[in-house]
């Protein structure tokens, strides 16, 4: 281990809902005179205030968490920190998020395990490597997602995809229009296209995915093209592809 590693301290939070394995990290942590404990929190709303509040430079995170999961969170933090990931998730899960953290503990970990990510992380801080980031490209859930974490100033919304009216593309922002009114979200169409459920979902036009569930109607749109009615009166464009997709899951 380099000397440059044992002059700085490196500010470290703790997340994760079960307190025996807050406790174990914290314990793991605690035998490494570079980092620092800066905060332990029990939930995702407690890490992003932590994260936000401390500015730390390793996180380590639960996964499966009430109220706001880790990859909730994550998508909230503005300046990410390197992060590795603690979780309870089969194999099948892991490969998806892989490239997406510095690295995962799979529950129950041994303390040489958990050594090698320090070191992982430890390389990574000295170097001043670009942070990991979590892609847009990769689906990192077994499931479709079902809800939508939405940051507004201080507050956070939890938006369940059911009532989701549409999704509207915004430069490198998406709009998600939904029945408690309009968020913002700094996300790719790719990424909710891939990641929603197809069967109530559908890309009809390069800058609109909508909620099958919420069409009224469809009508024509001068030649060869069509627009789409919702149940809330807004229209959206529909492309030719659009249209042939939409025919298969509407009417």
């Amino acid at each position: 281990m380099s000397s440059n590693n044992l002059e700085r301290k490196y500010k470290v939070i703790i997340i994760d809902d079960e307190e025996l394995a807050r406790a174990l990290v914290t314990r793991y942590v605690e035998s490494y005179p570079m980092l620092d404990i800066v905060a332990t929190c029990s939930n995702g709303f407690e890490g992003l205030k932590s994260i936000e509040e401390h500015q730390p430079d390793l996180v380590f995170l639960d996964i499966q968490m009430p109220k706001l999961t880790g990859f909730e969170m994550l998508e909230l933090v503005e300046k990410q920190p390197l992060v590795v990931f603690t979780t309870a998730y089969d194999a099948f899960a892991i490969k998806a998020f892989e490239e997406n953290a510095i690295d995962y503990l799979l529950k129950p970990f041994s303390a040489d395990r958990f050594d090698k990510s320090v070191q992982k992380a430890l390389e990574l801080l000295s170097l001043k490597t670009p942070l990991p980031h979590l892609s847009d490209d990769v689906q990192i859930q077994q499931n479709c997602l079902d809800r939508i974490a939405i940051k507004q100033g201080s507050k956070i919304h939890i938006v369940s995809t059911e009532h989701v009216y549409y999704i509207e593309s915004n430069g490198d922002y998406v709009l998600i229009h939904t029945n408690e009114g309009r968020f913002i979200k700094e996300k790719t169409m790719k990424y909710y296209e891939t990641n929603l459920d197809k069967r109530s979902f559908v890309r009809i036009h390069r800058s609109f995915i909508v909620n099958v569930n919420y069409i009224q109607r469809i009508e024509n749109f001068e030649k060869d093209s069509h627009v789409v009615i919702l149940k809330n009166d807004a229209r959206l464009k529909v492309s030719a592809e659009g249209y042939k997709l939409l025919r298969k899951s509407w009417g």
